[in-house]
């Protein structure tokens, strides 16, 4: 069970192997906890549960992308009051450009190639949350 008191990180994606790569890196960060979905209807419950510090989003989900994902929070004006103050990431292998653009425009802080690199994502939780 993740410590209470370290800020919490809402990991939306549905490749086992990233998953497993994702709760890895974790349990090498001190001070942060980890809790993951695989699906976008997964992640709305798991939003609904806990407030997440961040939110790192895979674009391609099995049932919705990581835009969609990111409306339905909008939309629903409860949750996305509960949000406030949540900052989020879209995660993708696919060629950036158009993607990058529309990611921002949906409300996401950043925008992370995968594989992801470990070491940056060190320091871009540092700077995105620390």
């Amino acid at each position: 069970m993740p410590d209470r008191a370290a800020p919490l990180v809402l990991y939306v994606e549905d490749d086992r192997i990233h998953l497993i790569l994702m709760e890895e890196v974790f349990r090498l960060l001190p001070g942060w906890a980890l809790r993951c979905a695989e699906t976008g209807t997964e992640a709305l419950a798991a939003l609904a549960e806990c407030q997440p510090a961040l939110v790192l989003v895979d674009m391609n989900l099995p049932d919705m992308t990581g835009l969609a994902l990111r409306e339905r929070v909008v939309a629903d004006a409860g949750l996305a009051a509960s949000l406030q103050g949540t900052r989020w990431v879209a995660l993708s292998a696919d060629d950036p450009g158009a993607v990058v653009r529309a990611a921002r425009a949906a409300g996401f802080d950043d925008y992370w190639l995968k594989p992801i690199d470990v070491p940056r994502l060190q320091t871009a939780l540092q700077r995105l949350l620390g």
